[in-house]
């Protein structure tokens, strides 16, 4: 049935997984400004605060109480098993993904598991958290590396990907993401626009002026699953209830 597939996951999918949010009712990042922590200036301004944060993050992502969880699972192995195109687009820095298989997978807005230098844009593979001593080998001398996350200015990675894969695709599914922040906001539009049919997976349930045709409303491990397992047998989406 489907040929194309773009699947969109947020905060909502790692969540899931014991990830912290690290963002409070107040819009604060761990006590700090998101203004301190997650743009250019707070970097330039305080950069050993910025990697202090950023190690913080990284240090719980590889501790044991995270791993992935089966909507990880499911869409590794949607990604395994289908036979048309897939790319799944990731709002989130983790590399849950990447641990439960998946490998047509964009980052948008980084990854916390890598530093860029901040000259030749190299990226490498981060192996202990930030600091004066973590620099590249790209550069004489070294640069200190910066985290390779998408700060709020800054435009995200993968977009013209993202939008010629949105311009084709014929099934688009936002899981775990509110959806409300551009540019990942337009997504469902363009793909609406397009022809393609649109799913929304969330613990909310939709406002009045969602965009979606469908919505399953409960967690990502739940209900992806299912959605997996109905993709792959061919059946289209909205035809019949999730059986959870």
């Amino acid at each position: 049935m489907y040929r194309n597939i773009v699947i969109l996951t947020g905060a909502g999918i790692s969540a899931e997984s014991g990830i912290k949010t690290f963002r409070d009712q107040n819009g604060l990042w761990e006590q700090h400004s998101i203004e301190d922590v997650a743009t250019p200036e707070g970097y330039a301004n305080d950069i050993e605060l910025v990697e202090r944060f950023y190690s913080s993050r990284w240090q719980q992502l590889h501790s044991d109480e995270v791993s992935p969880n089966p909507a990880h699972y499911a869409l590794a192995k949607l990604e395994q098993a289908f036979d048309g195109n897939i790319l799944v687009i990731t709002q989130n820095v983790d590399d849950l993904h990447e641990r439960a298989g998946s490998r047509r997978l964009l980052h948008m807005h980084g990854e916390l598991n890598k530093g860029r230098c901040p000259k030749s844009l190299q990226t490498f593979i981060l192996r202990e958290p930030f600091g004066p001593d973590n620099c590249c080998t790209c550069c004489i001398p070294a640069k200190r590396l910066r985290p390779h996350i998408v700060w709020f200015g800054e435009m995200p990675f993968g977009m013209d990907r993202i939008h010629d894969a949105l311009d084709r695709c014929d099934l688009f599914i936002a899981i775990g993401t509110s959806g409300t922040v551009y540019p990942a906001a337009g997504f469902v539009d363009s793909a609406n626009h397009h022809g393609a049919q649109t799913v929304e997976v969330n613990l909310l349930e939709p406002d009045r002026h969602s965009q979606f045709q469908y919505h399953f409303t409960g967690k990502a491990g739940d209900i992806v699953p299912q959605l997996v397992d109905d993709i792959l047998d061919g059946k289209v989406i909205g035809s019949e209830p999730i059986a959870l």
